[in-house]
């Protein structure tokens, strides 16, 4: 069974169809899903979802593109969230200066935040990283007393050097569809060295779907070409992949 560690089935693309989304994801192997939350409102979905569905469960937290609209209120609300049983992991949360507008020490300060939070918890984190690698493993290294419940770096998309020093600090490396691009060297190299006891497989549907159904609204039915690719890679069977990253995923999650 392989498990999809972050999905969007709360995102409204995905949501309106959501029992047939999970059925058509355990006819396709994919037996359990992490619905992960951006803010407040997605984070309450995202529950109210794993509580419909066994086999679904949750992250809650701050996606750094709404540290602007994020008030105290809110951060108390999903800390409440974090507390309910089918809760597995705190995020996505981290960085991101991809878009105009951003204000850096605004997220690196809710990040820090958030992981002093998860730590309080007794959560692992799910981490969003998008072009600010040196600022976030800065972070990362300063906290790391905060990573003893460790977490995954989601969508992994950086060099096999960065790769090492996160798996260094005790953390995973979560591979999506990305890895079946034609011209995704950079993270072949990474699946190529990453050690199997620290990966992860996931969507992030609806975004980032899979050859050869790219430019389609992703689905976690999807994370078999991943996990096709990855076996690929690395030369072993799919079956001892699946058992691999089952492991790695209960170990982490307690799923």
């Amino acid at each position: 069974m392989f498990i999809d560690i972050h999905a969007h089935l709360n995102d409204e693309r995905l949501i309106c169809e959501v029992e047939s989304v999970i059925f058509r994801a355990k006819e396709n192997n994919v037996g359990k899903i992490i619905c992960t939350g951006c803010d407040l409102k997605s984070s309450e979905k995202a529950v109210e979802i794993a509580e419909r569905f066994e086999n679904v469960f949750a992250c809650v937290g701050v996606h750094p593109e709404y540290a602007k609209n994020t008030t105290e209120e809110d951060m108390n609300a999903i800390i409440s969230l974090a507390r309910h049983p089918k809760v597995v992991a705190f995020g996505e949360i981290g960085l991101d200066y991809h878009y105009e507008g951003y204000d850096k020490e605004l997220q690196k300060e809710l990040f820090e935040r958030q992981l002093q939070i998860a730590n309080d918890l007794n959560l692992p984190i799910q981490i969003h990283s998008r072009d600010a690698t040196f600022d976030m493993m800065e972070i990362l290294k300063k906290n790391k007393h905060l990573l003893t419940n460790g977490g995954v770096m989601h969508c992994f998309s950086g060099s096999v050097e960065t790769m090492r020093e996160v798996v260094g600090l005790g953390l995973m490396i979560s591979i999506g569809g990305v890895l079946t691009f034609k011209n995704a060297r950079s993270l072949i190299s990474v699946a190529e060295n990453v050690p199997l006891e620290s990966v992860l497989f996931e969507t992030d549907c609806p975004y980032l779907s899979p050859v050869p159904h790219r430019g389609e609204t992703n689905e976690p039915k999807n994370m078999l070409f991943v996990a096709k690719k990855f076996a690929e890679i690395r030369e072993l069977p799919l079956e001892k992949i699946e058992k691999i990253v089952e492991e790695n995923t209960k170990k982490l999650f307690g799923i």
